[in-house]
């Protein structure tokens, strides 16, 4: 195992608690969309906050965070993907971080994000989103394991948030990773305890890369080494 800690950007260290004024704003600041992107992610936003009030999405307590907390913390991803088409994100949920990169790469017509979600709510919800802003997404009302038994042939980025501790991470997505697609993991402030208690597959490099928008978060890149 290889791990490399990048160093953090000066704006790492933005307010954790953004409240709903200004919370956008301060997102945009960020530069990490565009106003086309942005009008599409809007909708979205809209879109989430009406299915909330039925169906459990995010976390109540982060509705006046949601552009920074939630938007910004999975568009971040994008720019660490490169020039990836095919985006796998496992248990979708609120369609984080899943939705958010298929609205920021939408201009890519080769670009499609498969959305694993085994809650059939959810599945609605995604569906609907992908039908109202009109992004290429794959939804699969699936558990992981058994949309493992029939997985796309090819896969650029495999992605999860708030999902499972490391070590299941990379069962999930070690067969994509070993054939070149690139793991992009949200994760909190207890990454280094996970890291130290997780045994990792030797064949792999991983990367913690400060998140933008937590100053106690990372996001994990892993790859497998170059000849494996």
């Amino acid at each position: 195992m290889q791990i490399c800690v990048v160093a953090a950007e000066p704006w790492a260290g933005l307010p954790e608690m953004a409240r709903a004024q200004g919370d956008r704003e301060r997102a945009r600041a960020l530069h990490l969309w565009g106003a086309d992107a942005e009008a599409q992610l809007a909708v979205y936003v809209e879109i989430l906050r009406h299915w909330q009030k039925t169906i459990n999405l995010i976390a109540p307590s982060t509705l006046d965070q949601i552009w920074m907390r939630h938007v910004a913390d999975c568009a971040q991803l994008v720019p660490l993907a490169g020039a990836a088409q095919v985006w796998l994100d496992f248990g979708s949920g609120a369609g984080l971080p899943g939705v958010v990169a298929a609205i920021l790469r939408a201009n890519n017509a080769q670009a499609v994000t498969h959305l694993v979600e085994s809650d059939q709510r959810k599945c609605g919800f995604l569906r609907h989103v992908s039908r109202e802003t009109g992004v290429n997404l794959v939804v699969h009302n699936l558990r992981i394991e058994e949309f493992l038994k029939n997985p796309p042939d090819s896969v650029d980025v495999v992605s999860a948030r708030a999902l499972a501790p490391l070590d299941r991470l990379l069962a999930f997505s070690q067969q994509f990773l070993l054939k070149g697609a690139c793991g992009l993991f949200l994760k909190g402030q207890d990454v280094d305890a996970e890291l130290t208690r997780t045994a990792i597959d030797s064949r792999f490099t991983i990367e913690k890369v400060p998140s933008l928008t937590l100053s106690e978060a990372r996001i994990l890149k892993i790859r497998a080494k170059q000849g494996v």
